[in-house]
């Protein structure tokens, strides 16, 4: 069912995202504030990816009915990953800078959004009560562990 505990979890991670995103887009270029902000977001952001991944996605990969729609989605979180790997890259108080984060806020708006209305109620017909009770074990448990994998890997990072 769309309301299991997955899917909770992932809401709401995707409801800290979207209030992360437009903190961060309301700083200004002055001050310290803008770089603790996103690097907040960007390791929040793995984190989940990559939690999403291990837990959901992993499953629905394995299953006919519902591969496309986890291959799509990794390759956005992907185009995700790659656009907060460039913001790094450029200087956090710039305008090339700001603009690249609206680029990637929009894209990332877009992805979850899809997540939520489409992948997420079709995944919940096909998976069991029990499948998703162990996905929601899983991501609650893998998501503490990628924090502290983001501290130390940025994005696009080769992981071990």
């Amino acid at each position: 069912m769309a309301d299991a505990q997955i899917f909770q979890d992932l809401k709401a991670d995707h409801n800290r995202h979207r209030e992360m995103l437009e903190q961060l887009g309301d700083t200004s270029s002055k001050g310290d504030e803008r770089p603790k902000l996103f690097e907040e977001l960007r390791k929040e952001l793995q984190a989940h990816a990559a939690a999403e991944e291990e837990s959901l996605y992993a499953t629905m990969l394995a299953c006919p009915d519902l591969r496309d729609e986890a291959r799509h989605s990794v390759s956005e979180h992907k185009e995700v990953d790659d656009y907060l790997g460039e913001l790094l890259q450029l200087d956090v108080t710039s305008e090339e800078w700001l603009t690249k984060f609206k680029e990637m806020r929009h894209r990332y708006l877009h992805h979850i959004d899809e997540e939520e209305e489409e992948m997420f109620p079709e995944a919940a017909k096909t998976l069991s009560d029990e499948a998703e009770n162990r996905l929601a074990r899983v991501f609650e448990d893998r998501k503490p562990k990628e924090l502290q994998i983001a501290e130390e890997e940025k994005p696009g990072d080769e992981r071990e």
